[in-house]
This record gives C-alpha cells, structure tokens and sequence, in this order.
C-alpha cells in the first residue's frame, strides 16, 4: 500500500463530527511524504452496514471508534495482534481485510512519554469496554499486575477471564500505584463528574484518564490535589494514529519517530 502517493482513509464512529483524527492522520502521513484524504462517517447502527460497505469499497484503510470496534469484526477476513487479545478493532487494512488495535501501544507509549512506568506496578482500569480491554492487555503486556473494574459484576468477570487479568471488588478500597479511567465518565454530558472518589488514589502514585476533552478532567483534577502525577489521553489519540498509519505504509514503527512527530504536531497545534 505504500507505494501510493496518495492514501485514502476513513474515520467510522457513532459521532465523529468533532474528532482531531483527519488533521492527526493528514500531519503524520505529510512528515511522511505521503498525502492522504480523509473522511469522517459519524452513522447510527442502522447506517453502519452502509457505512461499513462504503469504506471497504471505495477506501485504502480505516480508523474504527466508540462504538463499532468490535461491530466491525464480522466484515474482516482475520484480525492480529493487539485486537485478537482484547477484542477490539481500531485499525482496517482493505487490501487484506485486516484488522488491528493500535490503542494498547499507544497508550503504552503516552504514559512511558509522561514518566509513568507501569511494569511491575499494581494497576486499576476503571472501564471494561475497546478501550479498557485495550489498555489492560497492553498493561499486562508491559509487565503491570492489572486489576479491572466495572459496576457490571458477571460482565467485569467475564472480561477479566477472557484477558486473564483480575476483578477489582471496589475501586475506593486504593491499594493501587496507577489508577485509569477508560469509562468516559468526565467528558460531554458528564463533565465535571469522577468516576472514583479520592479514596481510590490511595497509595497511587500516577493517574491517567484516556479523556482529554477537557484537559484536565474532574478525575485528573481530583488526582492532583492528593499528588499524584497525572496524564490526559491526547499525546494517546496522535501515538494510535501513528502506528496505524505505520501499518497503512507497512512501515516499521519507529518510537523515536513518534514522539517526535508528537512534539512537533503539538507545537503547530496545541494539545
């Protein structure tokens, strides 16, 4: 696929219209040399199969967000790494069909970027949902000991079973060194709402909310006033979006690269 100058890609959402994804994706592949057209599809359920046949008919890739990253499994051939382990896609490939999740590792790297490292740590997910399975199974993978959450008790088990990781009887109880809210509770109809109280960063050393609308969220914010080193999702959306784009290019990743790109992007544009 890297040999076109110009790569056609795609964003699939539920509601997409205010995403930073088309200017991430434009300013990366442009380092890059290569020009993109991108275009966003926000599409209820009922469009999404339309949606779904457009994208993997006229497009060379696609970006999936909340809440079609498992949705899109049923339209791919096979599906790799990351998005085996965690159930969830973020990334298609159409000249193959494939599927990828590009979330855990750019978690990972936004964290390791902002000083917080996770191996050998005890951690709490708050949220079972893409991106909460994605950050566990990458949190495992770089050697944290990971614990989950979620009001659900039969769902939470189930999801902890399937990625082998442990289900927190409570998240106020603290006991854990980095604390993360994949839920969304914080963002939209529910700014200025934390999905824990300060009796969950007991003992925590670092917080990491994927939200990063508004920058710095009520959970971040609760966060600070005990210490705590705090971390928004932003520099997360622009590092996913580079290792997306590396497998558009089938490019090797290069960590150097991104955070490179990263500082460059945020000094064009801001956070």
């Amino acid at each position: 696929m890297h040999e076109k100058k110009t790569l056609r890609l795609g964003l699939i959402g539920k509601d997409v219209s205010k995403s930073n994804s088309e200017r991430i994706h434009k300013f990366i592949l442009g380092e890059m040399g290569i020009s993109c057209e991108y275009e966003n599809f926000s599409v209820s359920s009922e469009n999404f199969d339309n949606a779904m046949r457009r994208l993997i008919g006229d497009f060379d890739g696609f970006n999936v967000t909340i809440p079609y990253k498992r949705d899109v499994f049923e339209y791919l051939n096979g599906i790799e790494g990351d998005a085996m382990a965690c159930g969830a896609v973020n990334t298609v490939i159409n000249a193959t069909g494939t599927g990828y999740n590009t979330d855990g590792v750019g978690f990972v790297l936004m964290i390791e970027s902002a000083g917080i490292n996770a191996k050998g740590k005890k951690v709490l997910v708050l949220g079972a949902g893409g991106s909460g399975r994605s950050t566990a199974v990458a949190l495992k993978n770089a050697g944290a000991t990971v614990s989950m959450y979620r009001r659900n008790r039969a769902e939470l088990e189930e999801t902890c079973n399937q990625l082998g990781v442990t289900a927190a009887e409570t998240p106020e109880m603290g006991g854990f060194e980095i604390v993360i809210n994949c839920t969304g509770i914080g963002m939209h109809d529910t700014e200025g709402k934390s999905p824990v109280s300060v009796s969950a960063f007991q003992g925590a050393e670092a917080a990491v909310d994927l939200i990063y609308t508004p920058q710095k969220s009520e959970f971040l914010r609760l966060a600070e006033t005990q210490g705590l080193t705090i971390c928004n999702g932003a520099a997360m959306l622009f590092y996913q979006a580079y290792y997306a784009d590396c497998l558009y290019l089938d490019k090797t990743p290069i960590r150097s690269e991104a955070e490179t790109l990263y500082k460059k992007y945020v000094r064009k544009y801001g956070e």
